[in-house]
């Protein structure tokens, strides 16, 4: 579900980076450039749809963003990371090496060679 609301948040992303680049903040952008008068929205309608874009894609990031916490994978629930791994699996530093405690036996099949 987490991997699922960042793709969603990702693109969220780049929709509001189009709808800003699309307006103009002197008020010419997308707007400026219908400059037919048989056009299906008028040019400040298109400027409310610009700015009303914005403003819920904005709330959409905002809401997608901490909505994200949520979903973020807890301390117990998933693999540890590999340094936590290697850190656990250190020795003491003081700790005496385990050493065989028997000689081993020679095999009776090998032949030695003089």
């Amino acid at each position: 579900m987490y991997t699922l609301i960042i793709t969603v948040i990702f693109i969220v992303c780049i929709l509001l980076i189009l709808i800003v680049l699309v307006q103009n903040s002197k008020g010419g952008g997308l707007a400026s450039s219908f400059s037919s008068s048989n056009q299906v929205m008028g040019v400040r309608r298109t400027t409310d749809f610009v700015e009303k874009a914005t403003w819920i894609l904005a709330l959409a990031l905002a809401v997608l963003s901490i909505g994200a916490t949520a979903f973020l994978p807890r301390e117990g629930e998933k693999q540890k990371s590999a340094i936590e791994k290697q850190t656990q699996n250190v020795q003491q530093p003081g700790a005496v090496p385990n050493f065989p405690q028997s000689v081993p036996e020679k095999r009776a099949d090998s032949t030695t060679h003089k």
